[in-house]
């Protein structure tokens, strides 16, 4: 009898190890491809080698231009896009012309896809979902910015918040 009871009490503790592991399996983090950087780190690197990295906002035109972006930046390329669906509710959508547009910015510099990437965001999370598709597209030195531009800000590197309304979007 009491090998019974034992025998259900391991089985218990099983059944609620698999349940447990079952309900974090939606929480645990994707897989990182890309690489990270610290604000300050980026900022270093780009005072040295700005000519040969791309540094891309991956906020919406929005965000620019209601909180302004980080000096340096040579492309807002959005990862999402926000669609309004009523007055209420906004639906997130994957910008499906991200890559694309990246390669453009990229020949535009006169880089390639081995050529470091430094992607930002509002606090680094977009763009280390940013970094990982264009990692999986091929792209070999792809970073993203952690703490986003609420880091760089703290970190008191350029900023600009200057008129957006005189800023042609189209050219970032």
């Amino acid at each position: 009898m009491n090998v019974t009871i034992r025998f259900k009490q391991l089985i218990t503790v099983f059944f609620l190890l698999i349940l447990s592991a079952c309900a974090l399996q939606g929480e645990l983090p994707e897989e990182k491809t890309g690489q990270y950087l610290a604000p300050k780190e980026a900022y270093d690197l780009l005072k040295q080698k700005g000519k040969n990295i791309l540094f891309v906002d991956v906020r919406t035109p929005d965000e620019l231009s209601t909180s302004g972006m980080p000096t340096p930046i040579d492309a807002n390329v959005p990862y999402l896009l926000f669609k309004k669906l009523n007055k209420e509710k906004t639906e997130k959508i994957l910008n499906n012309d991200f890559v694309p547009a990246i390669e453009k910015r990229l020949k535009e510099k006169h880089l390639d896809k081995q050529s470091p990437i430094f992607l930002i965001c509002q606090n680094g999370k977009r763009s280390s979902k940013a970094a990982d598709v264009l990692v999986k597209a091929g792209y070999q030195n792809v970073y993203g910015i952690i703490e986003g531009v609420k880091g760089w800000q703290e970190n008191d590197l350029p900023w600009s918040d200057s008129d957006f309304d005189e800023i042609d979007f189209d050219k970032l």
